[in-house]
């Protein structure tokens, strides 16, 4: 009662001063002078009006309940170019607030964690979901944090500018790693910890174009590296397309478009990264776009060298050139049922010319990000011509489970050596199945614009006084990945191996923006002389287990 008591007296000791303007009014003397202080007392009402309704949201979150609809959704009519109205609907907050009761569950939409790496939103779009946004006006700008996110733009949404966050730190080891009798131990850790995405996402908007680039100061599996994950100038002013130039990372497999937030593992299966990274993979130059409806997706790009390869290999004569196309479909949608059918392939016309020719070599971890001996390897593919790779994708969600994998073939055409026999063309193989089920929380669901599915929803935020829990999945996935074609194809010697990972896991969401992830992790590896140091000469089994904590805004 209070606080109804202080709107009153401000709007009485507001509205008093305004009320006596048409006495001035009718002592003007002329009619102009008395229209414009009449438009005066009214752009004051209405701005009273607004302050108002913000205060009432302020008495309601305070207070733990919810606004009158008609009081925190009513749009005034002020015509088209009417001044922008002052957000009037309740403050963000995340949780319940302090002394409250519980809350309604979060709809479908707003359970879902924040995609942080997109997909971007056009300009008409983007008006629409901040209509009702999260912000205030001041001077002619509006100031809010949707999904978390601070965002600064003009009124009508034309000019905006937003600063991202992903943060995920991984700790855990190996347990069973020894070497065998003539081996080198290789590093495998115990216990170790490892930065693994530290990314800041800036993001430029001038209606329909919009610029991001985004540092990483977690780019390698060992921390400590800084790198760049994208940056790239996007179009979006076509219905449900995006085109995109510079540096970015095209995505093939649906693996690849849930995004990291979102994994359901630490890390991709083997193969897909082996096959993404071919042509596309993290800060690819690239140059396409990608379509989508709500039953399909389409995309295309043409791409370059990494970032930084030159700076890595100041011999490098010829750059890369390869593309990569995606396609994907849902053939059947209901409550209970989706069905996510498509096909990835990726290919590089010509890779890098450097000092030491067209080489390639395939390499990998144990699917896991800790800085540990990559024990899988192609060896050294000299004379390449081109490589290439292809495959199709298939997963289905039933109620709260989720079944999908996807097998990917890699050929090596190669170039013939002078004066020598011809090389022999290479064909390797990798496939993987993985399975989750959402224990409590909102199952995972399809997302028809990336053409994926994302994370599971978190209805309520974790508060155990009250029952909640957030949300929390069950993970188990089996994957293969066989580089051995031909004896010799990596040199003297030098055969390719295989490598087998079994995983399992669970991952816990207390709210939208946080993430905690326990996987256990059981590797089989043949034996290659092509990994350094003699570390894998008679094969290699292990185990470990590793945590990660994931902020992303």
């Amino acid at each position: 009662m209070s606080s109804l008591l202080k709107i009153r007296s401000l709007f009485l000791a507001t509205m008093v001063p305004v009320i006596g303007l048409p006495s001035l009014a009718r002592a003007a003397p002329h009619d102009d002078e008395i229209a414009a202080l009449r438009r005066e007392m009214r752009e004051m009402q209405r701005e009273m009006r607004d302050e108002i309704r913000v205060l009432q949201a302020r008495i309601a979150r305070d207070e733990g309940r919810a606004p009158r609809a008609q009081e925190a959704h009513r749009v005034p009519a002020h015509g088209a170019h009417a001044m922008p109205r002052r957000w009037s609907g309740p403050l963000p907050m995340i949780g319940v607030p302090q002394g409250a009761g519980p809350v309604r569950p979060r709809s479908e939409a707003e359970s879902r964690l924040a995609l942080v790496e997109g997909p971007i939103p056009s300009w008409a779009e983007l008006r629409a979901a901040t209509a009702k946004d999260e912000s205030v006006h001041i001077g002619g700008m509006r100031i809010g944090f949707p999904s978390g996110r601070p965002t600064i733009s003009s009124d009508d949404g034309a000019y905006s500018f937003s600063v991202g966050m992903l943060l995920q730190e991984d700790i855990g080891g190996f347990i069973g790693t020894g070497a065998r009798a003539g081996e080198a131990r290789g590093n495998f850790n115990s216990f170790t910890e490892n930065g693994r995405r530290l990314r800041l996402y800036f993001s430029w908007r001038y209606k329909d174009w919009v610029v991001h680039v985004t540092p990483d100061f977690g780019s390698l599996t060992a921390d400590g590296s800084v790198g760049l994950f994208e940056a790239n100038l996007n179009y979006t002013g076509w219905r449900h397309t995006t085109l995109t130039v510079g540096y970015f990372q095209p995505r093939m497999d649906e693996e690849s478009a849930e995004r990291p937030v979102a994994f359901a593992f630490l890390e991709r299966p083997t193969i897909v990264d082996l096959a993404r990274n071919i042509a596309a993979g993290v800060a690819r130059f690239s140059v396409g776009g990608e379509h989508y409806e709500d039953r399909w997706l389409a995309a295309l790009y043409f791409t370059g060298q990494k970032f930084g390869d030159r700076n890595k290999d100041t011999t490098i004569t010829d750059s890369q050139t390869g593309g990569v196309a995606r396609i994907v479909g849902r053939p059947y949608v209901s409550r209970d049922v989706d069905v996510h059918v498509g096909a990835g392939a990726i290919s590089a016309f010509r890779v890098n010319q450097s000092a030491k020719g067209r080489s390639y070599t395939f390499s990998d971890n144990v699917e896991v990000p800790l800085g540990e001996t990559s024990l899988l390897t192609s060896g050294v593919l000299s004379n390449v011509a081109q490589i290439w790779a292809a495959g199709p994708q298939l997963a289905v969600r039933w109620r709260r489970f989720l079944l999908k994998g996807e097998y990917y073939h890699i050929g090596v055409e190669r170039r013939r050596e002078a004066g020598a026999s011809p090389l022999p063309s290479l064909g390797f193989d990798g496939w993987y199945v993985a399975a989750n089920y959402t224990l409590f929380g909102r199952p995972r669901s399809y997302n028809p614009r990336i053409a994926a599915f994302v994370a599971p929803g978190v209805e309520r935020d974790f508060d155990p006084l009250h029952g909640d829990w957030g949300a929390l999945e069950l993970n188990g996935r089996w994957s293969v990945t066989d580089l051995s074609d031909v004896a010799d194809q990596g040199g003297a010697g030098v055969d390719g191996n295989q490598q087998t990972v079994w995983q399992g896991g669970l991952n816990w969401y207390p709210n939208r923006y946080f993430k905690f992830m326990l996987d256990f992790d059981h590797f089989i590896v043949t034996r290659s002389k092509g990994v350094a140091g003699g570390v894998n000469l008679f094969g290699r089994t292990g185990n470990l287990v590793v945590g990660r904590v994931q902020a992303s805004f």
